[in-house]
């Protein structure tokens, strides 16, 4: 049994930042991948970021500069700090973890930015 408890969302206005936080717990290790997705109203769920078990971090075109995903192995938590957060980013965001064949996904955390 696998579960990801994902929180941080808030609402913010533009230009801010959030920490969203995503703590695992069950057969996740610290050597398997994890992810951020977010999903906005009527679109399709996007990789924001993802980190490997040895650190490797890779982020999509639109967050890259402004996003830092990381993680703490000793507490089996990642981070996802949210930097010149704008409109666009608004959105769920879900936290994933791989553990092969089987992907696994919190409930989701709202973040909306808007004035």
């Amino acid at each position: 049994q696998v579960q990801l408890v994902e929180s941080g969302g808030d609402l913010v206005q533009p230009g801010g930042s959030l920490r969203l936080s995503c703590a695992a717990s069950g057969s996740i290790t610290t050597a398997n991948t994890m992810a951020w997705y977010r999903q906005a109203p009527g679109k399709q769920r996007e990789l924001v970021a993802s980190i490997t078990g040895g650190g490797t971090t890779n982020y999509a075109n639109s967050v890259k500069g402004r996003f830092t995903i990381s993680r703490d192995n000793s507490k089996l938590t990642i981070y996802l700090q949210m930097e010149n957060l704008q409109p666009d980013d608004t959105a769920v965001y879900y936290c994933n973890a791989l553990r092969w064949p089987v992907t696994y996904w919190g409930q989701g955390t709202q973040v909306t930015v808007s004035s």
